[in-house]
């Protein structure tokens, strides 16, 4: 069994390293499978199960992750960057990019300069936060520690947004969520950008009632793809709206409630603060 495991990964990588060096002429599956001497059958349920996502997939991510090294480069056209990685035109370079980055490979380009972000600092019984938000909607909620790292951290996504420390009128709900009145607030939109599988473990934290916890594996049995639970872990950890987006309900499956981005002891306590207000009501 170990031996066989050994030779499954080796298959892997090697195919891994296929796309990489070959991602340009988009090789199919029969390819890839050709490559490493696999049924494609074979070849596509292997590469499943050890990556959680299909070798489609995987080779989508790797040609986004391309034509984001070239998009970088000012001179790089659409058209250019979408037939340098092997894309047909800008129609399918548009729709991959959607897909996977949640915005334009316009969008990308200009680094949101185009969007208006607002910004502010405040107080909340679990320490201090970050709120901003676009004309949308919430896009980013964190604790933070160092005022000059959070805003550092909220201006990675879109370099080139312009953004305001100023009131916004979706912040006085984020304020409320954690007042005894939190009922009665109106429903928080919210404006997050990310690939269709970290869309799909967000909206699923989403539906983990307060009070409740799941674990990475119901996680990923909810989204149809019961093996990924290493990457529904990574996608919680790129959760770019703490509490709102309750990653904090979802522990391991032997009841340890594991680490927090914003700090264990943090998780604890909201853990243990919305298991009060629950009994309370």
């Amino acid at each position: 069994m170990i031996v066989q495991s050994q030779t499954n990964f080796n298959r892997i990588a090697e195919a891994i390293d296929y796309l990489k060096n070959n991602f340009a002429k988009q090789p199919s599956l029969d390819e890839l499978a050709a490559h490493v001497h696999v049924s494609p059958f074979h070849f596509q349920k292997m590469f499943t199960d050890w990556a959680g996502v299909s070798p489609k997939k995987f080779l989508q991510y790797i040609t986004v992750a391309n034509a984001k090294d070239m998009l970088r480069n000012k001179q790089a056209t659409l058209f250019d960057t979408a037939l340098e990685t092997g894309l047909s035109g800008t129609g399918r370079l548009h729709d991959l990019f959607v897909k996977i980055e949640g915005m334009t490979p316009g969008e990308y380009k200009n680094g949101g300069e185009a969007l208006q972000i607002d910004y502010c600092f405040g107080e909340s019984i679990f320490g201090n936060i970050i709120i901003a938000a676009t004309q949308k909607g919430i896009c980013h909620l964190a604790f933070y520690d160092d005022e000059k790292l959070a805003i550092a951290h909220l201006q990675k996504s879109f370099s080139k947004a312009t953004y305001a420390q100023k009131e916004n009128p979706f912040f006085k709900n984020v304020r409320t969520i954690f007042n005894n009145n939190y009922i009665d607030i109106e429903k928080i939109k919210l404006h997050v950008k990310g690939t269709d599988f970290q869309l799909k473990v967000w909206e699923t934290l989403l539906t983990i009632p307060m009070g409740n916890l799941s674990t990475y594996g119901n996680i990923a049995a909810k989204i149809k793809n019961p093996k990924a639970s290493r990457a529904v872990g990574s996608a919680i950890g790129d959760n770019p709206v703490a509490f709102l987006i309750p990653c904090h309900r979802v522990i391991q499956s032997t009841g340890i409630f594991g680490g927090y981005m914003w700090g264990p002891k943090r998780k604890t306590a909201m853990i243990g603060w919305e298991g009060v207000k629950v009994e309370g009501c």
